[in-house]
């Protein structure tokens, strides 16, 4: 069964000045400050395109690894993953990386980073973003 899920954003004024409000629908979670300098400067207590997508990233590269490593009969205890987005004014996103350390009883060092890797390849949204580098840390607790 496929599912979608919905955002949405009012934006007012131009790029430089302006700013906006992304309202996240599907979960009715809030809505959220956006603005050029919140992306191209300093967050300023706003968000960026960036950081939701970091957001996304990070939450659906621990759901990826948690199921393979369940699926090799190792789940994990823990998992804590950091997305970093990297965005470049006129060039636009230039690199993802990701940081993941985990607590997983039974599996050795070489074998979880065999499965973040897998991870990093198979999750929905590094498939999504493939047109982008990304680059992966992964270590045991």
């Amino acid at each position: 069964m496929a599912t979608t899920r919905t955002a949405h954003t009012v934006w007012a004024g131009n790029l430089a000045e302006g700013s906006g409000d992304v309202t996240f629908d599907s979960s009715g979670i809030g809505e959220y400050p956006v603005s050029w300098p919140s992306r191209a400067e300093q967050a300023n207590g706003k968000t960026s395109p960036e950081e939701l997508i970091a957001a996304a990233h990070s939450s659906c590269y621990s759901m990826a690894l948690s199921h393979g490593l369940s699926q090799a009969g190792t789940p994990p205890t823990k998992l804590e993953t950091k997305a970093e987005v990297t965005f470049q004014p006129g060039t636009g996103i230039t690199g993802i990386h990701i940081t993941v350390e985990g607590e997983v009883p039974g599996l050795d060092e070489g074998a979880f980073l065999k499965a973040a890797e897998d991870a990093k390849a198979n999750c929905p949204v590094s498939q999504a973003l493939s047109g982008t580098e990304i680059t992966l840390t992964a270590s045991l607790a």
